[in-house]
């Protein structure tokens, strides 16, 4: 089965009282999984790296720091998806219901691998932005968080949840 086959992309229709734009029960493959992950991911970091400057620079501890991380990680996960929803004609607060259905688990869980990662790896809490460590461990937690995540992303759209949701609003 070829990637593209894996995401259904019709908007809900009358006769699909499911809301998951027919997805439920669909074989997905792992590709389509990483793929969502990869979404996921990429909002992730842009929000941790950002947090991690912003706390830096304020001179922040890595209690308060971490917190922005978190919180701008999954700022950045939603706006993501809700550019997305958003073009495809969706009004805001569908849009935003939408992105808070499709990426709250995987956000959650990414952000609890890579921020328990970084809290556990020696030294990391400590790294500064120009250390080489900081980065390193950074990567790593995020690639580990990532190995987490895609079985749990797979697990939800083979269920019509997830990034399922999503899909039914690509045309």
């Amino acid at each position: 089965m070829q990637h593209h086959e894996a995401h259904t992309h019709h908007r809900h229709d009358a006769g699909d009282s499911s809301g998951t734009g027919g997805t439920k029960g669909a074989k997905v493959t792992w590709g389509a999984a990483a793929q969502a992950t990869l979404h996921c991911l990429t909002g992730c970091a842009i929000g941790e790296v950002l947090g991690m400057v912003i706390g830096t620079a304020l001179g922040w501890g890595n209690a308060a720091t971490m917190i922005l991380a978190i919180v701008l990680a999954f700022f950045f996960g939603y706006a993501l998806t809700l550019r997305g929803i958003l073009r495809a004609g969706v009004d805001f607060r569908t849009a935003f219901k939408v992105a808070l259905a499709a990426d709250t688990l995987s956000i959650a869980v990414m952000e609890l691998i890579d921020n328990g990662v970084i809290v556990f790896w020696p030294g990391a809490m400590d790294a500064h932005l120009s250390d080489g460590v900081f980065w390193g461990v950074l990567a790593a937690a995020l690639a580990i968080a990532f190995v987490v995540t895609t079985p749990v992303n797979k697990w939800m759209i083979g269920r019509g949840k997830g990034h399922a949701v999503v899909h039914q609003y690509h045309h």
